[in-house]
Formats: C-alpha cells, structure tokens, sequence
C-alpha cells in the first residue's frame, strides 16, 4: 500500500516538475546558456594558463640544454688539456642537467598533450553554446507563436468562430435578391394580363408602340437638331 502511494506520489511529482520546466523552458534554456558560457571562460583561462606554462617550460628546456652544450664542449677542451679532474666534474654536472632535460622533456609533452585535448575540447563548447543560442532563438519564435495562438483561442478568433462568420456571410450572399424577386414577379403578372405578347408584337412592327425605344430616342433627337 505505502509502496503504491509512494510510486503515486513520485509519478505526480515528475509531471508538476515537466510541467514546470515546460512552462519556464525558454529561462532554463538561457540559464543553461549562461551556465555553458561560464564553464567555456573558466576552460580558456585554464588553457591560457597551461599554454603560459608550456611556453616556459620550452624556454627553460632549450636554456638547459643550451647549458648542456656549453659545458660539454668546455669538458671537451678539459680533456684535450689533460685536466681530467675538471672534465669529470663537469661530467657530473652535465649528467645532472640531462636527468633535468629529461624530465623537462616529459612535462613538456604531457603540457602539449593537455593544450592539444583542452583546446580541443573548448572549440566543441563553443559550437555547442552557437547551436544552442540558435534553437533558443528558434524555441523562442515558436513559444510566440503557441501565444498567439491560445490568445486567438481566447479571443474567440480560433477556427470555430472564423468558420461561424464564414457561414454567416455565405447565408448573407446566398439570400434571395429582393428586387430581383419583384422584377420576377412583374414580368408574370405581364404575362398572365397578355402584356408581354403586346409588347413583342409591337417590338416587331404590329401596332402602335407600347415602350419608348433606343431607335425613337434617337430620331427624337434629329428631329430637334437644327
């Protein structure tokens, strides 16, 4: 029983927490953003750092290998001039200064093998916050737009009030044209009064005129011209 209540209770905590990461997606996306950010500056001040050293470390390896060199080369001349006794002091000292390069040459390594995988590493975080700035900007226009539409639905301006009003005006545009009924009806009360045959007939020539014409009008007209 408590194990159900339990498995309840967890079920209805993650969906008031989905539904609260819906509702502030677009804030933890830029929090997430500025967390990314900040992560990528502390790994450029490390890598700075690790390049600063490397440079150093290249100095003191070519110093000490320049010393090597020179105090080689003077153990050389010891020995051409039988001072056996410098030459092997300074065997030792140059036996030193080579387990010294040695371990310089291993540091330095493991500092370009750092560089090579922390540089490597910062140029990937950096095209990722890019792509991430770029769907934040997409997840932006979309949440506009999910917006507007529940305001439409608000509003009332959803589908279903746009397709009222579109029947609404077909039934306007679809009624009976009044005047256009009335002509109708005219012309048969004409017909039953035989008035339109008269009409017809006289259009044709048979008997007086029923109607002014376009042709009378006319003749009207140069009959006044002076």
């Amino acid at each position: 029983m408590f194990k159900t209540l339990a498995t309840l209770i967890n079920g209805q905590n993650a969906r008031a927490e989905d539904r609260v990461r819906d509702a502030f997606a677009i804030e933890l996306i830029d929090q997430k953003i500025r967390e990314s950010e900040s992560s990528l500056r502390a790994a450029k001040s490390t890598l700075a750092s690790l390049i600063q050293r490397q440079r150093s470390e290249e100095k003191q390896h070519s110093a000490l290998k320049a010393r090597i060199g020179d105090l080689t080369k003077r153990a050389q001349d010891a020995l051409d001039n039988d001072r056996e006794d410098m030459a092997a002091e300074a065997a030792r000292a140059i036996a030193t200064m080579e387990n010294e390069l040695t371990l310089r040459a291993e540091t330095l390594n493991r500092l370009d093998q750092k560089v090579l995988r922390l540089r490597s590493s910062i140029e990937t975080g950096h095209r990722r916050i890019i792509d991430l700035k770029q769907g934040a900007i997409q997840a932006r226009a979309v949440r506009r737009e999910q917006s507007i539409q529940m305001q439409m639905v608000k509003t009332g301006a959803g589908h279903g009030s746009v397709e009222e009003a579109e029947e609404l005006i077909q039934r306007v545009l679809g009624r009976d044209d009044p005047f256009e009924r009335s002509e109708i009806l005219a012309d048969i009360n004409r017909d039953l009064d035989g008035g339109t045959i008269t009409d017809r007939m006289a259009d044709a020539g048979f008997g007086p005129a029923t109607r002014s014409t376009a042709d009378d009008v006319l003749a009207r007209l140069k009959s006044t011209k002076k």
